[in-house]
């Protein structure tokens, strides 16, 4: 099956502040997920359109040391300076029916295969090791649900959809190959600058764009 949008992740310095800034944004309110015993993170989620979903993620506090790097960059100092100031996007992921037949042809190193779980979900993920975004999280994780059902289907619909993803990359045309090579062409717009995440979002008030 061709790649598609599983959901969008933005972290926060602090799971309930940052949901509180985003639903002012959004004019909805963020349902509690759950928590990432592998990674001591823990996450808010909602439902964008009919298949993909809204992640709002961030370090647990009240979790133990998860004894590796966490991941979506979370435990690096770059980011947590960014999440110091506001709920920023992080990255996008993308879910494939055959997850080792992706990393094996991908072009670029997509990191190492994880088999993961929150409450009764499990999954399959890319993750690499020392915790890192490829290309700054404007190249996706790639995530492989058991039958390819992922959680969007029970999660609240209120009334939010994802109408764009824009990547903006000093070197657009390279880029764009790598891209393409894995099928992600038509699920973004590629735009040249310096690197650079952004989801615009249609909402019950109107249009947000969250970066």
């Amino acid at each position: 099956m061709t790649p598609r949008l599983d959901h969008i992740v933005l972290g926060c310095a602090r799971l309930d502040q940052g949901a509180d800034a985003l639903q002012g944004r959004l004019g909805v309110t963020l349902p509690e997920g759950g928590q990432h015993p592998a990674m001591s993170t823990h996450n808010r989620l909602t439902r964008l359109g009919s298949e993909a979903y809204f992640e709002l993620i961030a370090v647990d506090p009240a979790a133990p040391d998860p004894g590796r790097v966490r991941w979506f960059s979370l435990d690096d100092p770059a980011t947590q300076a960014r999440l110091a100031a506001r709920p920023r996007a992080l990255c996008w992921v993308v879910a494939v029916d055959d997850l080792d037949a992706v990393v094996a042809r991908s072009p670029v190193d997509l990191g190492e295969v994880l088999s993961l779980a929150r409450g009764d979900l499990t999954w399959r993920l890319t993750v690499p090791r020392d915790g890192h975004l490829p290309e700054a999280g404007l190249l996706p994780a790639f995530i492989e649900w058991p039958g390819g059902q992922g959680p969007a289907s029970r999660l609240p619909d209120q009334g939010l959809h994802l109408t764009a993803i824009h990547l903006r990359h000093p070197a657009p045309e390279a880029f764009g190959q790598t891209l393409e090579a894995l099928g992600l062409l038509p699920l973004v717009r590629l735009h040249a600058g310096p690197r650079a995440l952004s989801f615009d979002i249609e909402c019950p008030a109107g249009p947000v764009t969250l970066d």
